[in-house]
């Protein structure tokens, strides 16, 4: 089943400000220097994710979703991911905006709320992959209501750069952290731009997401 997903990607338009190109160079160099820790973060592919993957909905075609988010992305200003630091969350490492967020958070919700109809509902299986007994009660709720339990005000935005580091054979956290706070340290604290949306398509359950097509923002005059 094709799957898509609706991705803020920094550095990714061919108009973007160059430090949002060179931390998305950084971020792809992490990935292929880290193999042993990044297999789900490389399947994925470095963003941000706005709408979370997706089946579409019976009669919506992927000509319908890129044309959404097309006219979408047009009557949007970039927004800024402030003063980027690398983090844990969870049991993964994330780039995550230590400033205020509440422009980001503010267009994460719109872009969910207004792509929720083209989203099909969620299979059991789609449910049981989510793991629910491990979510909190609004996880549950917002995993019922938009398909993804991370979503509306559960919400925090981030830039992946690991998987899980408590699974078998992990590497060592620590040594982890040192490593990313050395390929990272041109950017800690930096504010990344995010002047586009980018449709990503999965073409089969557990394959690669690849970029489908990117659209860039209403430039600021």
């Amino acid at each position: 089943m094709t799957r898509y997903a609706v991705y803020g990607v920094p550095g990714l338009d061919p108009g973007a400000p160059t430090v949002a190109v060179q931390l998305r160079a950084a971020v792809e160099d992490w990935y292929a220097q880290h193999p042993e820790i990044t297999p789900d973060a490389r399947r994925y592919g470095f963003h941000a994710t706005l709408k979370a993957p997706f089946a579409l909905a019976d009669g919506v075609t992927s000509a319908d979703l890129e044309a959404a988010v097309s006219a979408f992305a047009a009557g949007r200003h970039p927004v800024v991911l402030p003063a980027v630091q690398p983090l844990t969350i969870g049991s993964f490492r994330a780039l995550v905006p230590t400033g205020d967020t509440a422009e980001v958070d503010a267009l994460a919700q719109d872009i969910v709320r207004t792509f929720e109809p083209y989203r099909a509902p969620l299979t059991a299986d789609d449910i049981a992959r989510r793991r629910p007994e491990r979510l909190t009660p609004r996880q549950r709720e917002v995993l019922e209501e938009v398909g993804y339990p991370f979503a509306l005000d559960e919400f925090r935005v981030h830039l992946t750069l690991t998987d899980a580091l408590d699974a078998a054979g992990a590497a060592d956290a620590a040594a982890v952290d040192h490593a990313i706070a050395g390929h990272f340290a041109a950017f800690a604290g930096a504010d990344i731009p995010l002047t586009a949306l980018a449709v990503f398509i999965e073409p089969d359950r557990g394959a690669p997401f690849g970029i489908h097509s990117i659209h860039p923002f209403q430039e600021i005059a």
